[in-house]
């Protein structure tokens, strides 16, 4: 437990946190929801408004939504037809980003209905990649986009809000051996992003190799012709959250606008290690910021 947890936990009677763990899921819902209607009835009008005014969580985002609406349908219009847009919930289940990475919960805004707001629209998108690829045949694919506003309990350096829009891709497939499902799903991705980014955006996309051999090579004689890609090879971040390699995509003046990688999600969701997972998404609020009157 951290500081504020032990604090907390203290003010309590000896046992209390041991009976609350012990409770089934429904019964403990239904006394988070009791305590929640207690204190909204506590609130009074002008502590809404004291709230909007402070709480980083509830503020409007800054972004104006006429220009990030025409980004994004440029964004939905130039999307290949074999990926498939789903409209996300603004929820998804508990453990959607810890139970298949390293992200930690504390990162994430729970709710007491054993659920979660959609931190990362990516593993969401590797649920539901995971669920349509298990009805479907062994050779089977699944790619999926979508453009959901995302809210994250961490904070962030100063001039990053704790909600921004992400567009992602997801695909997902089985591996046919030597990379080549991999370079495949490569090349998709890539091809779409080196599209539909604005020249005027100035992007690039760069690639980093995490211990694989093969990835590297299939880089070299299938993904490299066909896209137009640079190497990061010193880059650290993203290790051990995707495996094989990353992506990232940069703008203007160097701006990171984008990421992604491959991941073990839907090999972990389905149980089948042979599954290949490719993620990759690009903050559509910041590329609109650098696009300026350029979006439309």
């Amino acid at each position: 437990m951290n500081d504020a947890e032990r604090r907390v936990w203290g003010r309590l009677p000896d046992g209390t946190r041991d009976s609350l763990a012990a409770l089934p899921a429904s019964d403990l819902q239904t006394l988070l929801l009791s305590v929640a209607r207690m204190r909204a009835s506590r609130v009074r009008p002008p502590d809404l408004l004291r709230r909007w005014r402070e709480d980083r969580f509830v503020r409007p985002a800054p972004s104006d939504p006429r220009a990030l609406a025409a980004l994004e349908a440029r964004m939905w219009r130039r999307l290949p037809a074999d990926f498939e847009g789903v409209e996300l919930s603004p929820v998804v289940p508990l453990g959607t980003c810890s139970a298949v990475t390293p992200q930690s919960q504390d990162r994430i805004v729970s709710t007491v209905r054993s659920a979660e707001v959609v931190s990362d629209s990516t593993n969401a998108l590797a649920i539901e990649a995971a669920d349509r690829r298990l009805r479907q045949p062994a050779g089977g694919e699944v790619h999926l986009a979508a453009c959901h506003r995302m809210l994250r309990a961490q904070r962030f350096p100063a001039g990053f809000g704790s909600h921004f829009r992400l567009f992602t891709l997801v695909s997902s497939a089985r591996d046919t051996g030597s990379g080549a499902t991999e370079a495949r799903l490569l090349v998709r991705h890539l091809s779409y992003w080196q599209s539909v980014l604005p020249a005027e955006a100035r992007p690039r996309l760069m690639y980093t190799v995490f211990d694989s051999p093969v990835l590297r090579d299939r880089i070299d004689d299938t993904v490299a012709p066909a896209v137009h890609i640079v190497e990061q090879p010193d880059r650290q971040h993203g290790r051990g959250y995707y495996v094989d390699g990353a992506v990232r995509i940069a703008a203007g003046d160097g701006d990171e606008i984008g990421d992604g990688g491959f991941t073990t999600w839907t090999a972990q969701l389905m149980g089948n290690a042979k599954e290949r997972c490719l993620v990759s998404c690009v903050a559509t609020e910041r590329l609109a910021t650098i696009l300026g009157p350029e979006v439309a």
